[in-house]
């Protein structure tokens, strides 16, 4: 049974950082390239970037510089540093393996100002 299990996510302040988990299947992980995403109440489901199987990043123009992703391949994990976060970031956050329909179940990040 394929999963992508999220954990990480909770309140934190303006300024600070978090660091979210994606727990993946070893089928899923080792095959396909990971992404996470975020979503915000009333809006579209965001990309925020991806890892590749080979270790390549990609980033969209919001994060890049204050987000990044690794991946752990002994624990089957990829995960999402977030740094000097901003009330705006504030949202669901998903991982989710590129090319496929798995996508994890979610994990609030709250960001107060």
């Amino acid at each position: 049974q394929v999963q992508l299990v999220e954990s990480g996510g909770g309140l934190v302040q303006a300024g600070g950082s978090q660091r979210l988990s994606c727990a993946a299947s070893r089928s899923i992980f080792s095959d396909y390239a990971m992404g996470w995403y975020r979503q915000s109440p009333g809006q579209q489901r965001e990309w925020l970037g991806l890892i590749t199987t080979t270790n390549t990043t990609a980033y969209s123009d919001s994060t890049k510089g204050r987000f990044t992703i690794s991946r752990d391949n002994a624990k089957n994990t990829v995960y999402l540093q977030m740094n000097s976060l901003k009330p705006e970031d504030t949202a669901v956050y998903y991982c989710h393996a590129i090319k496929t329909d798995y996508w994890g179940q979610g994990t609030q990040v709250t960001v107060s100002s």
